[in-house]
Formats: structure tokens, C-alpha cells, sequence
């Protein structure tokens, strides 16, 4: 470094030697002025650098052109009276080589022996850097709150304490929240008002809460408002230099695009001429009244209703006319119709009735009833007429289960009574003789087996979906008779049911599963146990007893066993299942309900009832990831069980596609042919015993696909 100093014009006063290392050790930009001169008398080598100037070319230099502000200048001026005191401030300077510096400067008086300052020091820290980065900052600051404001969404910024850092103007519309609360950062009067926006604030509050307490949370809600309108609000974590900063939250109002779906919706299943259901909101309505009467046995009726000569009307008359025939033939039915049943428009002057719970006779009443609606004199414009209908009508399970056979059935059944002169109806006589015989012969041959001991149980694992752990089994029966052969349950547990011995059947499983799990406990295999339990068999008066006396007898832990109910207990009379739920719960006993979605709980009755888990049904399953209306109704059905704190299992998985979107989405466990079918007892422990000794790490996964057993797999009591 190059150091030069100059005498002042007149004897020192001070030490300048002394300050000159002093100025020698600084590692900023230094020069010492002299007052009387304004010149500079020391400068270091940070000078040079900082000015563009070697220090010859310094000393000697006046102060007030090194850095020629007006407020440099003034200060030189008071300097020179020895009145001048600090100057700190941030400013300019040019250097010798035309560049720009910004710099904090400051200026002291180096104090003589009589009191009087006759140097003054300049220290110039170089802030160039620091103010290019400040600019930076204030740029992106400027285009992330352009950003945020541009976004349709209403963006929230929080950091880990829940404390508001930054929002958008759309944020604050779409919650109506006053600006004076945002402006006044009242943090507590803005969560208070988005609280008080919820019907269930409680659970608002819960949720949000458990949202803030975990910190690496990524998810998505939705919040309904009590304006109607519905949010999604998706959170995920604010990451700054690898560690969570905060929580960002972004509110999208979708109430008109939920509209927009519903009315899309509304069409697709809606005749938009009669308003009523079209042919696929009927098929879809027979395929669910079908796996009811599997389930729970009965029957329905469907009736096809074919308008006699229909074509004469909108010939003769007009077809403003003949639409307006069409809306008064449904207003006829709907008239004559109960309230459970369901009437659709299928065809142009075709209508078909679901006659629900119907036999026969009852089916056979509601076709005299609509033919005397539907043959009413008609009045319009001064135009009087008659118009008459044929019907016919099928039966379930008689004529089969899906919509195609009832409606290939019904139709037939129509063409017969056109060929028969129209204007009257014909329902179907059950084909099932033959089947009823072979019931019969089935019927018996359960008994026998079942006092031979030839019924036996299969285990199917159930896997937690994030550790692959093997936390479960499900009980399947399975039979194999010396005559018949192996008999799939989906062959004799609808015989059971119908016959009421699927109660003595649904005791065996029961007992069996438990003394199983039980020998598994006491062998160090501790292994929860699920079984099926059918309406029937629920209904017994004393099966809570019966449940706490094959626990006592087996000596398992009453949380090892799992109770799968159909959701038909649910609604059917709903006060005593409550009632019998509760106590099943005081035992210890888990509950979860079968087959969800499929059947039709009240979703008010599965918020009272204590139950545990809910198992999604195969059939949504089945076309995951794929199919949009599986996925959103399996995504809604693991959003409701996370509100009502339920863990969740999907059966039937088979793919590793289904299992991911199930993993994904929130969904707790799996069975399936993916990892097992249904096992028995040694195969199942083999597994088990290899899932404990590898710890229950890693996914489960099978080294070949098993292949999938020919038929649909019933489940042991309600199939």
C-alpha cells in the first residue's frame, strides 16, 4: 500500500503521524482533509481503488470535489470556520474512471490541542453491492406483489407462528373481509372473521389448527361459506434456505364451476323436455337398486310404459303438440306413482317406472294405475283425444340384475301385449323355478357341511399403504362339498341370506376368525381380524352378547377384531343400531362399514355412529386412476372420512396405479390381489411372519401377479 502525506500550511497541532496509521489501518476507503486548505493531506490504498486515483494524484486534492454534493460542500464551508461536526450519511461519487459508487460516508474532526479541529477523516464504505441487491430485491419484491395480484386465486402468507406476512386484494374479496382489518395487521380480527364465515366453526378451527401445527403439510379442503359459496383452499409450506419459513394459502372460489358441473351434470341424467331422469340416470338407478337386493335380498319391478300410436299425435296434431302429450303423460304417472318409485324418460315416447321392493302383485298394481292415467281424455287447444299405453314389466332377481336383462325382459314383455291389441300390461313371472330348486338342494347341503365341519376361512392381508406393513386380515369362507365341489360364496351366501341360515353361518365365521386371532395373539403374531356381519345376523337380539362371549371364550383383546357392517344397518331403524353400536364400542370392538358409497347411509347417521373405518368399494376402485367419476368418488369419500376422523381401506386393488392415486390421496390401507389374495392359515402366517421379520418396511408387493380367481369375489355373510 502507498502512503504520502503533505505538510499543512501552518505547524500541526495534532499528531498527524499518528492518525496517518490510523488511516493506514483501515480496511475501508480513508483520506484525512486539512480544514484550513479543504485539501487532502493521507490517503490509503482503499482510496484508490474506491476513486480510480493512485494516492499522488489524491493528496493535494480538494475534499469537496472527491465527493461534490451540496451537502459535502456546506460542510467544507463550516469546516473551514471550525464549526463542522459529523456528517454521516449514505450518498454518490464519481471515480476517475467514470463509474458510479455508492457509498456510506462519514466525516469526523480530529480534535487539536487547543480545542479546534484542523483535520477532518473520511472513511467511504463502498455500498455499490449492497445497494445493487437492495434494488434487486425491491425488483422482485415489486413483480411477486405484481404476481400475487394478478392471480384469480386469493393468495394468504403466513409464517410459522400463524402470523399474516403478506396477502392479495383477492384474498380479502373473496373472504368479504374489511381492508381496515388487513391495513391495522389485526390478525386475530381476520382469523375471528374467516371463522365466524364457516357454519362449523369448530371444525374450521380444528383443521386449521392441525394444519399449523404440521409444519411439512401440503394439503387441499374445501370450505363452505354460509353465503353458499364453496372454497378450495390448498396450503402448502414456505421454504426458505432448506428450512419451513411459514405457510402459504391459496383460497379459489368454485362455486360457479361446482354450478356449472352440477348443471352439467343435471343434463347428462335429465330428460330436458319431461325434467325427468333420462336412461342412464334409470340404469344407473337399477344397477343400485340391484346391489341392494343382493345385498340385503327383496326384489323390484321394472316397468317399460310404450305410448299407443303415438306417432298419430305428432302427425296430426303437430310435434309442439305431441311435447306437450309427453310432459302431461309424466305429470299422469307422477301422480299415480309412490314416493320411493322412480319414473324415467328412456326413449321418445317411451317411459319406464322402478317399482321399488315390488313383487309381482304389487308390480301388476302400479301398471293398472298408470293405464288409467295415462287414458285420461286429453284436452289441448279444443283438440280432445285418448291416449292409451302399453306396459311391461320384469322382476328382480327373477329375470336377472342388470339394467340390459330387465329391460330386454321388460320389452318383450311390451311387443306381447302390443301383439295382444295394446292399451294393457303384462309383467313377467319369475323364471327361477329351477333355481329355486337347486336352492333348495344348496340350502340343505350348507346345513350338513356346516354340521360336518367342511366350511373353512382364507385371510386376506390388509396392508398399510405407506409402510407396506401387513396390519390386517379379512375372513373369507370358503366350501368345499364332496357332491357339488368347490362352491364359490357367491353362489350360496345369497342362498343363506334368503334362507335366514346365514345367521348360524355368520356365528361359525365369527368364532373361527376370533379362535384364529387369538391362537395368533398368544403365539406373538398379534394380528386384528375382520369380519363381515350381515343385516340378519346384526339384528339378533343378543348378538352383542354373542360378539363379548366368543371374545371372552377366545381370550382376544376385543380391539383385535373388527366388525364390517353393510351400510343398509345403518338406515334401518337407525336408533337401535345406534343403540347396538355403542355397546359394541363399550366392549372394545372395532367398526367399520363394508362396501361404502354403494348403498344408502345418511350421511347425518354416519356422524353419530361410532365407527372407525370405511372400506371403499371394489367397484370405484376398479377404474382407478382413469375413470374421472371413480376418482372424484373415491377423492370425496377419503376427504369425508378426514373430516369425521375415520381411517379408510380400499379393496380390490390391483394395479400399482390404483395403489399410488389411493397412497396419494390420503387413503390408509389396501387389500387386494396386488399384494395377496385370499390366503389360508399357513400361507397367511408365512406372510405375516416375513412382513414382522423385515419389519413392515418397505411397499408391499407381490414378486409375480397372482392371478385373479374367475368370478367376482364375495365376501364371507353379505357377500
Amino acid at each position: 500500500m502507498t502512503l504520502m502525506a503533505v505538510p499543512p500550511a501552518e505547524a500541526d497541532t495534532a499528531p498527524l503521524d499518528a492518525w496517518c496509521a490510523f488511516v493506514h489501518s483501515l480496511p475501508d476507503a480513508a483520506w484525512i482533509v486539512d480544514a484550513r486548505t479543504r485539501r487532502v493531506v493521507v490517503a490509503n490504498a482503499a482510496a484508490e481503488r474506491l476513486l480510480g486515483r493512485s494516492a499522488g494524484a489524491l493528496v493535494g486534492e480538494l475534499a469537496d470535489a472527491l465527493i461534490a454534493t451540496p451537502e459535502d460542500m456546506a460542510y467544507w464551508d463550516e469546516a473551514a470556520l471550525g464549526t463542522a461536526g459529523t456528517l454521516q450519511s449514505d450518498t454518490t461519487l464519481y471515480a476517475a474512471d467514470g463509474r458510479t459508487v455508492h457509498v456510506a460516508r462519514s466525516v469526523r474532526p480530529l480534535q487539536a490541542q487547543d480545542g479546534r479541529a484542523q483535520h477532518y477523516t473520511v472513511v467511504a464504505c463502498d455500498r455499490s453491492a449492497w445497494r445493487l441487491a437492495e434494488d434487486e430485491r425491491e425488483q422482485v419484491v415489486a413483480e411477486l406483489k405484481a404476481t400475487l395480484e394478478s392471480t384469480a386465486d386469493g393468495i394468504l402468507v403466513t409464517d410459522l407462528l400463524g402470523r399474516i406476512r403478506a396477502f392479495n386484494q383477492r384474498f380479502a374479496a373473496t373472504w368479504g373481509i374489511p381492508a381496515d382489518l388487513l391495513d391495522a395487521h389485526r390478525d386475530d380480527a381476520v382469523y375471528d372473521w374467516m371463522r365466524r364465515s364457516v357454519p362449523d366453526a369448530a371444525v374450521y378451527q380444528r383443521r386449521l389448527q392441525a394444519i399449523q401445527e404440521a409444519t411439512l403439510l401440503s394439503a387441499s379442503d374445501r370450505l363452505t361459506l354460509h353465503s353458499g359459496r364453496v372454497l378450495e383452499r390448498v396450503t402448502r409450506p414456505l421454504w426458505c434456505r432448506g428450512q419451513a419459513m411459514g405457510r402459504v394459502y391459496s383460497f379459489r372460489d368454485l362455486s360457479e364451476q361446482l354450478a356449472a358441473q352440477h348443471r352439467i351434470e343435471e343434463l347428462s341424467l335429465t330428460d330436458p323436455l319431461t325434467g325427468l331422469p333420462n336412461r342412464r340416470q334409470m340404469a344407473e338407478s337399477v344397477a343400485k337398486a340391484s346391489q341392494r337386493v343382493r345385498r340385503e335380498g327383496g326384489g323390484f319391478a321394472l316397468l317399460v310404459i310404450d305410448l299407443d300410436r303415438f306417432r298419430h299425435i305428432n302427425d296430426s296434431l303437430g310435434h309442439a303438440v305431441g311435447d306437450r302429450v309427453l310432459i302431461d303423460v309424466a305429470r299422469r304417472i307422477k301422480s299415480c306413482m309412490r314416493a320411493e318409485d322412480l319414473l324415467a324418460r328412456t326413449g321418445g315416447d317411451q317411459f319406464a317406472l322402478l317399482v321399488d321392493g315390488a313383487e309381482t302383485a304389487v308390480a301388476e298394481r302400479s301398471a293398472r294405475r298408470v293405464l288409467d292415467a295415462v287414458a285420461a281424455p286429453y284436452n289441448l287447444d279444443d283438440q280432445q283425444f285418448t291416449l292409451t299405453c302399453s306396459i311391461g314389466g320384469a322382476l328382480c332377481p327373477g329375470h336377472g340384475h342388470s339394467a340390459d336383462d330387465l329391460v330386454r325382459h321388460a320389452e318383450a314383455a311390451v311387443l306381447a301385449v302390443k301383439d295382444g291389441g295394446r292399451a294393457n300390461y303384462r309383467v313377467l313371472k319369475s323364471q327361477r323355478s329351477g333355481d329355486r330348486r337347486a336352492d333348495i338342494v344348496l340350502d340343505h347341503a350348507m346345513r350338513q357341511a356346516l354340521a360336518s365341519n367342511r366350511f373353512r376361512l382364507h385371510y386376506q392381508p390388509q396392508v398399510d399403504l405407506r409402510s407396506g406393513r401387513l396390519v390386517g386380515a379379512e375372513a373369507l369362507i370358503r366350501w368345499c362339498d364332496p357332491t357339488l365341489g368347490e362352491v364359490p360364496p357367491a353362489r350360496f351366501i345369497p342362498v343363506a341370506e334368503d334362507s335366514g341360515f346365514i345367521v348360524a353361518l355368520g356365528d361359525w365365521v365369527l368364532a373361527q376368525a376370533v379362535r384364529q386371532a387369538a391362537d395368533w395373539h398368544r403365539r406373538g403374531l398379534v394380528m386384528p381380524i375382520a369380519v363381515n356381519v350381515s343385516a340378519l345376523q346384526f339384528q339378533q337380539p343378543q348378538f352383542v352378547d354373542r360378539v363379548a362371549a366368543v371374545l371372552a371364550t377366545a381370550g382376544l383383546p376385543p380391539h383385535c377384531l373388527e366388525l364390517e357392517l353393510t351400510e343398509s344397518i345403518l338406515v334401518r331403524d337407525a336408533d337401535e343400531a345406534l343403540q347396538r353400536l355403542q355397546a359394541l364400542a363399550r366392549i372394545g370392538v372395532r367398526l367399520s362399514i363394508d362396501d361404502f358409497g354403494t348403498g344408502y347411509s345418511s350421511l347425518a347417521y354416519l356422524k353419530r355412529f361410532p365407527i372407525d373405518k370405511l372400506k371403499i368399494d371394489r367397484s370405484f376402485v376398479m377404474g382407478l386412476p382413469g375413470a374421472e367419476s371413480d376418482s372424484a368418488i373415491v377423492v370425496a369419500i377419503l376427504q369425508m372420512a378426514s373430516a369425521l376422523g375415520m381411517k379408510v381401506i380400499a379393496e380390490g386393488v390391483e394395479t400399482e396405479s390404483q395403489r399410488q392415486f389411493l397412497l396419494d390421496n390420503g387413503c390408509h390401507e389396501f387389500q387386494g390381489f396386488l399384494y395377496a389374495p385370499a390366503l389360508d392359515q399357513q400361507s397367511f402366517e408365512a406372510r405375516l411372519r416375513l412382513s414382522l421379520a423385515h419389519g413392515g418396511g418397505g411397499r408391499a408387493t407381490v414378486p409375480q401377479p397372482e392371478r385373479r380367481e374367475p368370478g367376482r369375489r364375495v365376501r364371507v355373510v353379505n357377500g
